[in-house]
């Protein structure tokens, strides 16, 4: 009985002390814009028993004991638990679940849930973009999407970048459709990356809604804007930075340098021109001369909120970024400003409108082509100084006809361009019934282009092509508009557990285009302050013989059904019917229609309670999209060329026939088959899409190699477009990502994508069975051809096997032109016992075979860090810098050159005499593979009371590196840069490398 007292006695003070202990806890739940969550689940863990949020976030739980967790969940947010430990008021801030099932996608005139998609559609969103910083939009897709591959066309300030999506398709125009807030844009130059809220990207065909041009893909960007009912919230982002090369190219030093071309000229039986080099000692770093450390800015704030019935958002932002070479020589500037605004006018119609201006300026420096600054500094013999003894720039004599003293190059080079662009959008939608919405937008770009260059009288040596004896000046005045309307309605009804929506509509598209141009010569005082074509002695019209406008129309219907049974059987259709005026009458109208369907088999009964697999989606699509990209009236002849005629014994200029007409060119046509899946493991914490692709693009439309004699490459005319080819991608994509928060104060994600491409020529109608393009040295063939049964813009050239060691290997060898013990030996590839044109083989690809890109981040308490990289693999580059003249510079790489039988069998002899060593073959192809660390940040948010006290929502400190290290076994400047051209791509002529950036930033929130 004793004993029993006492337990019970202690039983009661327990329940007693526990009873005592129990407290409320109260709060409230915000988004990441400090915006009230309206319904969040808080739940007590491991109980059955909480509450939801009020129409201000508010929230009440009593009866909670010390050690007890609170659980918050909501649609479309990662869930978050807090432990409690006292009575006490708690914020708790929710993050939106990017890759949420419910998340709205912009799949083109309309949207779907994710879980809803049956197309292969890739997001981007803002948070990404806020933790790349990029100068340029495509920056934050590489390595982000999979099966999207964006190569630099230069690291210089404001290049472009060329984007890839699944491959190339055509040699001809490649580019994806690009739209912002519904708008096409063809250039992504004049959009603030900070601007952006997301981007789509659609890339099967899913995008044939679209049509016309959207046959390489659709890239959709939706600029950010307001959300109702919301006080005013104001954000700036600034960050400035200093930029520099990533590497310079190995060159010879002085003393080096006369080593070698002494022994060159010695090989060829000629007398060494530096009898005396041992105190020339390292002489002149060209390459050191050229680059410089060069700031870099960006500076943007947002505005947004809304009322009851309306939203609005308004950015401005300012970038500005000097070169790395040439420093303020050359120079980036651009000033962005941008509008959304919706209202409600009346119940059932809604008003949107939103706009967006760019002022652009740019001075750019010859690049990526024989003659540029860098070309000559890696050319330019270090035993010269920058300037004479009289102070004035050193003459590049004796170095042929190309090579130049570079800063003198970049002190006489003026070239200034200016973009002012203005895009609209202005849109209606009237909800007719609760299944019937009607919608109109109509969209436009504006924009005026003003280029001048100046090239002042100039001598650089004797014979230089580069030298002016007369002085002129160039100015351009452009303007480009187009409009888009769009009128459609959408039926959306639900019956039993049948869900349909069909899409009805039209769409009116027009772009045209004026340009304006003189030349003007002999500008007094041969300076640029005076360099105006009203200054000049003597003015020509560039557009004499016309030219100077282009005008280009769409017509186009479609419809999309979407349906689904019991939101887990779905089916998408498009239809559409485009209209081109590049087309004859008789091709001028195409019909491409598309499908996909998607099975959610998680949501089967067998797989609906699985605790390993949260969901599993698989889908497929086939379609067939059309792609117009050619000149406007190729179908027709017309009277655009220059002719020169004789009348009265005088010389007068006047038209001719232009480029010839081919009446029977039609659309070119793409085949698209996409097969996916996508799932969702632990808890939704892993992420698995994977997809097999396959594209045909047939009807290729290309430009014809037609005989010199048919007049198609005077002044004004080409060859005729025509239907000429089919190429085929095919390759598959993974992308993975997992994500964990492990306490309160530690969370990280990783994520990582891959894709590998097979890129092949089906057929080429040419006589010869091929097409040409790019160029290697001077007046060698091209080494790039378009090809049946190759990779398209393969190398074509010669195949070597190693080095002649004795005269008795050259005997022995198939005949070479010139061939010596210690020169590149060939491969007799078809044993006819010559060495010719005819033994070109293909050695080398320009397209990756595959493709990857890995990010992770984690945050510990108000710390966060990212880091991001990307990887190409498989592609071939082609070294094209050297300028093999009997006194230009050489890499450091004829240190090893051969010098006697066994001394090497890689690197051949040096010699001014004649010999075959400089012909195109796999000795200046190298394997372009290449890894590179794009981005790591390290961030610090400060504390609640620290903003409180200052008024702020957010504080937060960055400090980051772009382009941080490449590791490569390319010689050159930057594996990542390419022409961009189709054909005669991955050509290397001294690429501008993409700059290495440090950077430190804030975001404030207001």
């Amino acid at each position: 009985m004793r004993n029993f007292t006492c337990l019970l006695i202690v039983f009661l003070s327990g329940l007693f002390a526990g009873y005592a202990q129990t407290f409320s806890v109260s709060g409230k739940v915000i988004d990441e814009n400090e915006i009230p969550l309206l319904g969040v689940n808080v739940i007590v863990k491991n109980e059955a028993r909480g509450t939801t949020t009020d129409f201000d976030g508010n929230f009440t739980i009593d009866n909670l004991n010390t050690g007890d967790v609170l659980v918050f969940s909501y649609v479309g947010f990662l869930p978050k638990e807090v432990s409690v430990s006292e009575k006490q008021t708690i914020t708790v801030q929710l993050q939106n679940d990017t890759e949420a099932l419910s998340e709205i996608v912009v799949i083109g005139y309309g949207t779907q849930t994710k879980k809803e998609i049956t197309g292969a559609v890739s997001v981007v969103g803002s948070q990404t973009i806020e933790d790349l910083n990029p100068a340029r939009v495509e920056q934050a897709l590489q390595g982000r999407v999979a099966g999207v591959n964006i190569t630099s066309q230069s690291g210089s300030p404001g290049s472009a970048a060329t984007i890839n999506i699944r491959g190339i398709s055509t040699n001809g125009d490649n580019r994806p459709l690009i739209l912002v807030d519904g708008n096409v844009i063809e250039d992504l130059s004049v959009i603030n990356p900070n601007d952006i809220e997301n981007i789509n990207v659609l890339k099967d065909a899913t995008a044939g809604i679209y049509g016309v041009r959207a046959a390489n893909g659709v890239i959709l960007i939706t600029t950010k804007s307001g959300k109702r009912n919301t006080d005013i919230k104001v954000d700036f982002d600034a960050y400035s930075g200093i930029q520099e090369t990533t590497r310079e190219i190995p060159v010879l030093n002085a003393t080096e340098y006369a080593v070698i071309i002494n022994e060159a000229h010695a090989a060829a039986g000629l007398n060494p021109p530096y009898p005396v080099f041992r105190g020339l000692g390292m002489g002149t770093d060209w390459q050191d001369e050229v680059f410089r450390q060069s700031p870099i800015s960006d500076i943007n704030f947002n505005i947004s909120g809304g009322g009851d019935k309306s939203t609005y958002s308004f950015g401005a932002g300012y970038f500005n970024q000097d070169g790395i070479v040439g420093g303020s020589s050359s120079n980036y500037d651009r000033l962005t400003a941008r509008l959304n605004y919706t209202i409600e006018i009346i119940d059932n119609l809604k008003f949107n409108t939103s706009g967006i201006y760019t002022r652009t300026t740019r001075k750019s420096l010859p690049e990526n082509a024989l003659g540029s600054v860098l070309f000559n500094a890696l050319n330019m013999t270090p035993t010269f100084d920058v300037r004479d003894a009289n102070g004035e720039y050193t003459l590049a004599e004796g170095l042929g006809n190309e090579v130049i003293n570079p800063i003198a190059q970049i002190a006489n080079t003026f070239n200034d361009s200016e973009v002012n662009k203005i895009s609209g959008v202005v849109g209606l939608e009237y909800k007719l019934w609760d299944k019937l919405t009607a919608k109109s937008q109509f969209q436009f770009n504006y924009a005026e282009v003003d280029g001048k260059a100046f090239f002042p009288e100039v001598f650089y040596g004797s014979g230089k092509v580069f030298n002016v004896d007369r002085n002129r000046v160039t100015e351009n005045n452009d303007f480009f508009r187009d409009y888009t309307l769009d009128n459609f309605i959408t039926y959306n009804d639900k019956f039993d557990k049948h869900n349909l929506k069909v899409l009805l509509g039209m769409s009116v598209f027009k772009t045209t285009g004026d340009f304006n141009g003189f030349t003007g010569f002999e500008v007094p005082g041969n300076s640029y302050a005076n360099a105006s074509i009203e200054n000049s002695i003597d003015v020509v019209d560039n557009f004499l013989n016309g030219g100077d406008t282009f005008d280009a129309r769409l017509l186009s219907y479609f419809s999309r059904i979407q349906y689904d049974y019991d939101g887990k059987y779905l089916f998408s259709g498009v239809i559409r019917r485009d209209g081109s005026s590049k087309f004859g009458p008789e091709n001028k109208f195409g019909y491409f229609p598309s499908a996909s369907v998607g099975w959610i088999a998680s949501d089967e009964s067998f797989l609906k309670d699985s605790d390993f697999l949260n969901f599993l989606k698989f889908r497929g699509s086939y379609g067939v999209i059309g792609n117009d990209r050619i000149p406007d009236f190729r179908y027709v002849s017309l009277l655009n060329g220059e002719g020169s005629y004789v009348f009265d014994n005088e010389l007068v200029f006047g038209s001719a026939g232009g480029a010839l007409a081919n009446p029977q060119i039609k659309w070119e046509k793409q085949k698209t088959l996409d097969i996916g899946v996508d799932a969702r493991l632990l808890g939704s914490k892993l992420e698995i899409t994977a997809d097999y692709f396959k594209k045909r693009t047939e009807d290729l439309l290309v430009v014809a190699q037609v005989s010199g004699i048919l007049g198609a490459s005077a002044p004004g005319a080409a060859p005729p477009v025509i239907n000429a080819g089919i190429v085929e991608n095919s390759g598959f994509e993974f992308q993975m990502g997992y994500s964990q928060n492990l306490n309160d104060n530690f969370k990280f994600n990783i994520n990582y994508n891959f894709t590998t491409l097979d890129n092949e020529v089906i057929f080429v109608n040419s006589d010869s069975g091929f097409i040409t393009g790019g160029s290697f040295g001077i007046g060698l063939d091209p080494p790039s051809r378009m090809e049946a049964g190759q990779p398209l813009g393969y190398f074509y050239g010669l195949e070597t096997n190693g080095l002649f060691q004795s005269q008795a290997e050259v005997d022995a060898h198939a005949t070479q032109a010139n061939a010596a013990p210690g020169d590149l030996r060939f491969v007799d590839q078809n044993n006819d016992g010559k060495i010719d044109t005819d033994d070109r083989v293909n050695i080398g690809d320009p397209i990756p075979e595959v493709t990857m890109g890995m990010n992770m981040g984690f945050t510990y308490k108000n710390f966060d860090f990212n880091a991001y990289a990307f990887a190409s693999i498989g592609n071939d580059i082609v070294r094209n810098y050297e300028r093999n003249q009997p006194l230009t510079n050489k890499t450091l790489y004829h240190l090893d050159r051969w010098t006697g039988p066994g001394s090497t069998d890689s690197f051949p002899r040096v010699t001014v005499g004649a010999n075959s060593n400089n012909l195109f073959s796999d000795f200046y192809v190298e394997d372009g593979s290449y890894l590179r660390l794009q981005n790591v940040q390290l961030g610090y948010t400060f504390n609640e009371d620290m903003m409180s006290a200052a008024g702020l929502r957010k504080i937060r400190l960055y400090a980051s590196v772009n382009n941080a290290f490449t590791l490569t076994e390319y010689k050159g400047y930057d594996p990542s840069a390419s022409s961009g051209s189709p054909i005669g791509g991955g050509i290397d002529q001294g690429f501008y490398p993409v700059p290495r950036v440090y950077m430190m930033g804030v975001n404030l929130k207001f």
